[in-house]
């Protein structure tokens, strides 16, 4: 498994992260860092996505950083000039499948079904997001279409919060969590930094109890 990828299961939670302004993003990938949880999946669904990537590339070198929402090859390419290690998807796009596997990136795309599992396998895949996973069937979809896939990991996002990652964090086959709970943009926007520093500690303390209890 890519090295980023083992990062990530040790890390168990990926904040996804939806952000207004890049004058917020170091503090907020500090407050990550001082939560527990190094890790930030930067969203392109802003205009401020690239530039806050940016930021956090040149001045919090400790976090992992991701990007999200990556529709395409020009977003990939943006992500990764702005220092992004790994890539996230919301659906299964072979085009941007085979693009950043060619760069040596990371990427877990989102699938769903039997049929987009094969095609991520096919395409030498060990781990896709499984989104929207509270809509789409929550824990109990994953492990009945995990069944058959042995060697395939998931990162469910969508619906997940402090109710419920304990649940997907005690399943084998769950390398993380993506959850939005802790740095939600209200949160960020008010510059509430040790409210998201005290979410995420709480977050960190639920994923490392259920790994505790794994299934």
């Amino acid at each position: 498994m890519h090295r980023v990828l083992e990062k990530l299961k040790k890390t168990g939670i990926i904040p996804v992260i939806i952000i207004d302004d890049a004058a917020r993003a170091v503090p907020l990938a500090n407050a990550l860092i001082d939560g527990g949880i190094p890790c930030a999946e930067i969203t392109f669904r802003t205009a401020q996505a690239e530039e806050a990537m940016c930021r956090i590339n040149k001045e919090v070198p400790g976090i992992l950083l991701g990007a999200g929402t990556v529709l395409t090859t020009g977003q990939a390419d943006k992500a990764i000039a702005a220092g992004a290690q790994f890539i996230v998807s919301p659906g299964f796009n072979p085009k941007v499948v085979s693009y950043c596997t060619e760069q040596g990136i990371p990427i877990t795309p989102g699938c769903v079904t039997p049929s987009d599992i094969e095609r991520a396998l096919e395409m030498g895949l060990e781990v896709v997001k499984f989104f929207p996973a509270e809509q789409a069937g929550g824990l109990e979809y994953i492990k009945a279409v995990a069944a058959p896939y042995s060697s395939m990991q998931f990162i469910p996002t969508g619906g997940i919060n402090a109710q419920n990652i304990a649940v997907y964090s005690a399943f084998k086959k769950v390398l993380a969590c993506g959850g939005s709970w802790m740095v939600n943009t209200e949160l960020i926007n008010a510059g509430e930094f040790e409210k998201i520093t005290a979410l995420c500690k709480e977050a960190v303390l639920l994923v490392q109890k259920a790994r505790g209890n794994y299934e």
